[in-house]
C-alpha cells in the first residue's frame, strides 16, 4: 500500500527573517518568511511550518505581523511555534491566523499546557514540537522507565535526549517517553527535529523517527 506524503516545509524564524544553520548553529539569512512559504504554496506544498526558534531563550512571543501577513498571502495551513507558554499565547497565534499551535519548551516546563491546549482548541490544533539530541550515557536519563535504546545505521547504541530553548539546554528527558505522554496528554502530531542531522542534507533522522512513529497514534 502506497504511503500519503505530506510535504511541509519548516522554516525557522529569527528577527523577523528565516534562518538556516547545521546543528542548531551558525545561522545565516534565507529570506523573508512569507515570500518563501508563498513559493512553497505555488510548489504545492502541504502546509507550512513558522517556528520562532529564539522567542522561548528570549522570553518573548512569536512573531504575530509575520502570521498575520502570511495568512493574507498563504492559501494552505499553517503551523506557528516560539514561545508558547500559556494557552493565552495559543489564542493570539490562532487570532493572528494560525491553525494550529507549536508547542516546545513551555509542554516540557508545563506538560498540563498541551492538556488545556486540546481541551480549549482541540487535538488537531496542537502540535507538540520535540527537539533531541544523541546521548551515550545511559546514566543522565531522568525520565520514569529509563532511555530508551536505539541502535544506529552504524551499530552504535544511544537514547535521545530531549534538549529546549532552541537545543541550548539538555533535560535528560527521554524522547521516545516524552511523545508517547504528549500524546496522552493530547497532542494531535508530533514535530521532531534531530540536532544531528539538523542543516547537513543527509536526510532525516530514521532511527528516532521510526521509533517515535511506531511508539505513538498520531503523526510525526
Amino acid at each position: 500500500m502506497a504511503l500519503t506524503k505530506r510535504i511541509i516545509p519548516c522554516l525557522d524564524i529569527k528577527d523577523g527573517r528565516v534562518v538556516k544553520g547545521t546543528n542548531f548553529l551558525g545561522l545565516r539569512d534565507a529570506g523573508d518568511p512569507v515570500e518563501l512559504a508563498a513559493r512553497y504554496n505555488e510548489q504545492g506544498a502541504d502546509e507550512v511550518v513558522f517556528l520562532d526558534i529564539t522567542a522561548s531563550k528570549e522570553g518573548r512571543g512569536a512573531l504575530l505581523d509575520v502570521i498575520r501577513r502570511a495568512a493574507d498571502k498563504l492559501f494552505l495551513p499553517l503551523t506557528v511555534g516560539g514561545g508558547v507558554n500559556t494557552v493565552d499565547d495559543m489564542r493570539s497565534l490562532l487570532r493572528a491566523g494560525a491553525d494550529k499551535v507549536s508547542v516546545n519548551t513551555g509542554g516540557v516546563k508545563n506538560p498540563h499546557l498541551i492538556s488545556e491546549g486540546a481541551e480549549m482548541f482541540g487535538n488537531q490544533c496542537i502540535v507538540c514540537a520535540i527537539d533531541v539530541k544523541r546521548n551515550d550515557n545511559f546514566a543522565e536519563c531522568t525520565s520514569d522507565g529509563g532511555a530508551t535504546l536505539i541502535t544506529l545505521t552504524d551499530g552504535t547504541v544511544c537514547w535521545y535526549e530531549v534538549v529546549i530553548y532552541g537545543g541550548s539546554k539538555r533535560t535528560g528527558m527521554d524522547a521516545v517517553r516524552w511523545a508517547k505522554k504528549a500524546e496522552s496528554l493530547g497532542a494531535g502530531e508530533i514535530l521532531l527535529t534531530s540536532m544531528e542531522t539538523d542543516g547537513v542534507k543527509e536526510g532525516f533522522d530514521i532511527p528516532i523517527t521510526s521509533m517515535i512513529a511506531s511508539e505513538v497514534h498520531i503523526p510525526v
